[in-house]
């Protein structure tokens, strides 16, 4: 089995001892992915915390109450996507290799706009998922979602 070199910054960094992701032959294992850069000690808590394309792209509407509203779960929705992305294409592959997610959720409410972003990182077959709502996550309430992803890479 493999994993990834700790020190690539894109990717999804791990908040404790355990790895952004392992290698079992062709799958390749994502640990949950938050919303959390460890390195610079910041939450994503909304579009000021994203690039600027990516804010627009989702969304963004400068308009503060709807920004104020939408933005914490879009951005962590793009963030979250964003470092699966890094994190796959570091293991040597890229999105349309992911199969499987799960999605964990703080409100469930928050989905539809999850999927709207989701979207936008699988624009063709989209992988099975499973949506589930739990009561937190760490490392503060801000966490609003938690993604699990597994890919098929066959070793070449």
């Amino acid at each position: 089995m493999n994993s990834p070199a700790a020190s690539l910054p894109t990717i999804a960094q791990p908040l404790a001892r355990y790895a952004a992701w392992r290698r079992a032959g062709d799958l390749v294992f994502l640990s949950g992915v938050i919303a959390v850069d460890p390195a610079a000690q910041r939450i994503v808590q909304g579009y000021g915390d994203i690039p600027d394309a990516a804010a627009d792209l989702i969304g963004r509407t400068g308009e503060f109450s709807s920004d104020f509203k939408d933005g914490p779960i879009l951005a962590q929705s793009w963030y979250v996507l964003d470092r699966v992305r890094l994190t796959i294409e570091a293991a040597g592959g890229q999105m349309s290799d992911v199969f499987k997610l799960v999605q964990y959720f703080k409100n469930l409410d928050h989905f539809p706009h999850y999927s709207r972003v989701r979207k936008l990182f699988f624009p063709g077959e989209p992988p099975a998922s499973t949506v589930v709502e739990v009561s937190a996550m760490l490392p503060s309430a801000d966490i609003l979602i938690e993604v699990e992803a597994t890919a098929y890479l066959p070793l070449r």
